[in-house]
């Protein structure tokens, strides 16, 4: 097959690539020995899947289309800067429920989507940029330095002051997407 893009490039990236799936080997051997059935293995499960059971008892009927969307949106968001984060060196995690990307389900996808939701509909008329201030006060000076401590958050070159701003984009963002007026039905 012709390629447009030349095959020295290709054989280039393909060695690239060879390394990345080597090394995912190793750490996944590491995680089946190390992390899979231990402790961390176990709590990161239950934070995985805890706060949807409470988000589910404690959502705003009525609302959920809304807040699943502003969840989902934080969703992607908080995973895109995750796997940025990761790849840069700027943090690590340990302690996973699965060895593979995203780097720490948990917290992508449960803790913040559903943390946000909660947050969004409590006092849903307050200002939305000193609710997202104190969002992301919590979430960067609470919860980061906590799963710190726990060890299952390791900053390398990170600071939780450099958190605080683009939590505060993250929830402005999900607020944005739970005041849109364009929701009709299909039919």
């Amino acid at each position: 097959m012709n390629r447009l893009i030349d095959e020295k490039k290709i054989k280039q990236t393909d060695k690239f690539f060879d390394r990345i799936h080597d090394i995912q080997m190793e750490y996944l051997d590491y995680w089946k020995e190390s992390t899979l059935w231990h402790w961390d293995f176990w709590l990161s499960l239950i934070l995985v899947i805890l706060p949807w059971v409470i988000w589910f008892i404690f959502r705003k009927r009525g609302s959920e289309g809304r807040l699943l969307l502003a969840g989902f949106v934080s969703l992607i968001i908080a995973s895109w800067l995750d796997f940025i984060g990761v790849v840069f060196g700027l943090w690590h995690y340990s302690g996973k429920v699965v060895p593979t990307i995203p780097t720490f389900f948990p917290w992508d996808f449960s803790l913040i989507p559903v943390t946000m939701m909660l947050w969004l509909q409590f006092r849903p008329t307050a200002n939305p940029l000193l609710k997202g201030m104190v969002y992301a006060a919590i979430t960067s000076f609470i919860g980061e330095p906590l799963f710190e401590w726990i060890g299952l958050y390791t900053p390398e070159r990170w600071s939780s002051f450099y958190s605080f701003p683009i939590y505060t984009f993250i929830y402005l963002i999900a607020y944005w997407f739970t005041r849109m007026k364009s929701f009709e039905k299909l039919c």
